[in-house]
């Protein structure tokens, strides 16, 4: 609606105001809507969030229930994306991750079967129903169990994925310590399913607490939530949890509609879908810009996962989500910087306490070195269709924004830093400390500077 004009002074002063700030974003956008699973730039997004806003998000689980799921297409279901004021492509986003909390009070996970003859050669992204051939049938869910999810359209069993060996765990309140239950308390779980998973208002997803599995019982472990999906919306329409190197892979020569040549998926993803453990609370992720607002999505929340995510998958989870967002203006990166929080960056990655340092300057007199370098932690995450293929990415990743050789990186890497797994099959964080005047050329060394009180 148009403003009406104003009279007085004061009355041009409130328009002026207001006119400056829908012309500059939101201050703070709230998030509860969420995609069927594709990531497309030609959608409308929310927003615009200010540059140096906050966004608030609730986010549903990832994984297990949108691939119990067939109707959601991208093998999760995350946030509508958010634009950001002055994001242009070319761009990066400063992502400041203020908090994350998990409302779920209980979830299901294990290693998956792919159910043969229920997708169109991909079943995150291409499913079909088995009996009367709708694709991407939408379903509902009768009793529980494994053959709960049911064709809308002829009522047969129809979900592409089950379990080999599967678990249900539960969270106390504090959602500081899980605990994997037997049958029977699984069993009563998956009756309420949709209330002990805190499904978000506008999820269309199956609870995978459904399913009751329970073939891993009295294990204990601890909570560390983090964004298993934060990032900014590729510049072609894509399935959300094939946006990476490693998953994406499988987009290449598909026989289904979002297929890609290894061209396009090297020029369009963001690498949005990540697994990385570290991509908590505290943490500041910095992507690419490649559709104009850039487009910030996030999802498929985990409670806790240990490095690799071996199993395939781990315990996904609803939460609320808090981001603050900067736009760099040029800095022109392909895929994302991560500074983790001091507890999360490697021993050798770690900046030196002032006993280090003053150890190193008497070293640096003994032999003649006239300057210590001042450095800081920095993680660039790499990915490709394997660990090698993703190391490789990440080190050239390092080496094309600081302006130094891949073998500079490698050697840094190893006498500074380290080389650990994401995501298997092919997501690394490739961590080392680096130059401060380096990070502070590409105007990036603020955040190594606030982080770790340098």
């Amino acid at each position: 609606m148009a403003l009406e004009a104003p009279k007085s002074l004061e009355e041009r002063q409130v328009h002026h105001n207001v006119k400056q700030r829908y012309r500059s974003g939101s201050r703070t956008v709230f998030v509860n809507e969420l995609t069927n699973g594709v990531l497309d730039p030609t959608a409308p997004m929310l927003g615009p969030v200010a540059d140096g806003g906050t966004i608030v998000a609730n986010t549903a689980p990832g994984c297990w229930g949108p691939m119990i799921t067939p109707e959601i297409r991208g093998g999760h279901e995350v946030t509508r994306p958010v634009a950001v004021t002055g994001a242009e492509v070319g761009d990066a986003i400063v992502i400041r991750i203020r908090s994350i909390i998990v409302t779920s009070a209980a979830t299901a996970s294990g290693n998956e079967k792919v159910m043969t003859g229920r997708s169109n050669g991909d079943p995150f992204c291409a499913t079909v129903c088995p009996n009367c051939g709708t694709e991407w049938p939408p379903t509902h869910v009768e009793g529980i169990g494994e053959a709960a999810i049911r064709c809308n359209k002829c009522g047969v069993d129809a979900t592409p994925f089950t379990f080999t060996y599967g678990y249900t765990i539960a969270f106390d309140a504090e959602r500081q310590i899980g605990l994997t239950v037997g049958k029977s308390e699984a069993e009563v779980f998956a009756r309420d399913a949709d209330r002990l998973m805190a499904l978000p208002d506008a999820s269309i997803q199956n609870p995978i607490l459904t399913f009751a599995p329970s073939d891993l019982v009295g294990v204990t472990t601890r909570l560390r939530p983090f964004l298993s999906q934060l990032g900014t919306t590729p510049s072609t329409a894509m399935p959300d949890s094939h946006n990476a190197g490693d998953f994406g892979s499988v987009l290449v020569g598909a026989p289904h509609i979002y297929a890609l040549t290894p061209e396009e998926l090297a020029e369009h993803k963001t690498h949005g879908h990540l697994d990385v453990n570290t991509v908590r609370e505290g943490a500041v992720l910095i992507c690419p810009v490649k559709v104009p607002g850039g487009g910030i999505y996030m999802g498929d929340m985990h409670a806790l996962q240990g490095d690799g995510e071996i199993a395939g998958h781990t315990c996904d989870v609803a939460g609320t989500v808090t981001l603050d967002v900067h736009v760099i203006k040029g800095l022109n990166i392909d895929g994302p910087i991560l500074f983790p929080v001091v507890d999360d960056v490697p021993f050798l990655a770690r900046p030196l306490d002032e006993t280090e340092l003053e150890r190193a300057r008497a070293l640096a007199r003994r032999h003649g070195v006239q300057e210590i370098e001042a450095d800081a932690p920095v993680c660039f995450i790499g990915t490709g269709g394997n660990l090698n293929e993703a190391t490789t990415n990440g080190l050239k990743r390092a080496a094309d924004l600081l302006g130094v050789s891949v073998p500079e990186v490698m050697n840094r890497a190893t006498l500074a830093g380290a080389i650990e797994i994401g995501r298997h099959p092919g997501v690394v964080r490739v961590t080392f400390r680096a130059p401060l005047s380096l990070l502070d050329a590409k105007g990036i060394g603020s955040f190594a500077r606030g982080l770790y009180n340098l």
